[in-house]
């Protein structure tokens, strides 16, 4: 009987021995569950925003901070807010900021602003801080027009008189939740400010006009309705700032007197140009025709001969003929010397 218990005693110990061993590999995983996962779960149970252990296991597995969900529902939950946590799982999985979302809707909350987790979730993935999109809704904020920024201080504009005006204004815009999601941004808000500003002052008559009433720009600008399309409500346009600048026409004007006279210059020379061509054309014509005289007077010697051979020329017209030229040429040189003796 002894013989045949040994085997039996010897697998019963293995058995046994691979029970603890077993025991022992659950004890420690729970252990480390609880070290991990153990104070989550009571804060989250005693915040009455109770979150199963097994899902804050599975947070592990998807790759969400567990720390992060579970400190948001307890903010909601203190607030009086609830979300499941699948919701809040949802969006950091979208590669939101679930806290922001929190705080915005708590303080959406708080201040009677309807907004929902859907629309938050939207305008925190749409990359709007959607928390500070709740306070500018409570407390207005202040937008400078231009954007100092970027680079420029001054709206400049030039009245009808030709006087530059240098503005400086500000303005007072409240979220619009309802199209923070697809509406344009502060830049678009202090382009079309800009632009109402630089309208306005260019309708002036005088700048003088302008500086009377700065508020009539602000009311002008606000007809306009520039928050059409943005995420913001304009509230009001202030006028900061309003000096006098260039004298823009009188610029212009001297400009285009500068640039008539070049033009002049250019005519002037060109005209001068095209005289002294002229005036080589007709030099060239009166060498020209020199050269016809001298050809011509070259032809008289042959014409003489020519008479002397027909008959046609006798030796009294002949010496006749020479008498003349003679008489011509004494002439010709007393009148060159006259000419050279200076009058008294």
């Amino acid at each position: 009987m002894i013989n045949i218990n040994i085997p039996l005693l010897v697998a019963s110990k293995e058995v046994l021995t691979i029970g603890i061993v077993i025991a022992s590999i659950f004890l420690i995983l729970f252990l480390l569950l609880i070290f991990k996962y153990g104070w989550l779960y009571i804060q989250a149970l005693a915040s009455g925003a109770n979150v199963a252990l097994i899902q804050l296991i599975g947070m592990t597995f998807r790759r969400v901070n567990a720390r992060t969900i579970v400190d948001s529902r307890i903010m909601a939950k203190k607030a009086g807010l609830d979300y499941d946590t699948p919701q809040l799982e949802a969006h950091y999985l979208a590669r939101g900021n679930v806290p922001n979302v929190i705080r915005a809707l708590i303080a959406a909350d708080k201040a009677k602003i309807d907004l929902g987790f859907d629309r938050a979730c939207a305008i925190d993935l749409a990359g709007r801080d959607v928390l500070d999109a709740v306070k500018t809704s409570v407390n207005p904020k202040v937008i400078d027009c231009p954007d100092p920024d970027k680079g420029r201080q001054t709206i400049d504009a030039v009245a009808m008189d030709g006087i530059q005006l240098r503005t400086k204004a500000r303005v007072t815009v409240r979220a619009n939740i309802e199209r923070l999601v697809g509406g344009a941004t502060e830049e678009t808000i202090i382009a079309r400010v800009g632009e109402g500003i630089v309208t306005t002052i260019g309708s002036a008559e005088t700048h003088k006009r302008v500086l009377e009433n700065p508020d009539s720009i602000s009311k002008r600008v606000l007809e306009k309705g520039l928050d059409s399309g943005t995420a913001f409500e304009i509230l009001s346009i202030d006028i900061a700032d309003i000096d006098v600048g260039d004298n823009i026409g009188a610029k212009l004007q001297a400009d285009q007197a500068e640039a008539d006279k070049i033009v002049a210059q250019a005519e002037a020379e060109k005209r001068r140009a095209m005289a002294v061509a002229r005036a080589q054309e007709m030099k060239a014509l009166v060498e020209e025709n020199r050269a016809k005289v001298v050809l011509a007077e070259a032809e008289v010697p042959k014409a003489i001969s020519q008479a002397f051979r027909e008959g046609n020329l006798g030796i009294m017209d002949y010496y006749h003929l020479k008498n003349i030229q003679a008489d011509t040429e004494m002439r010709t040189s007393i009148s060159k010397t006259s000419d050279d003796i200076p009058k008294m």
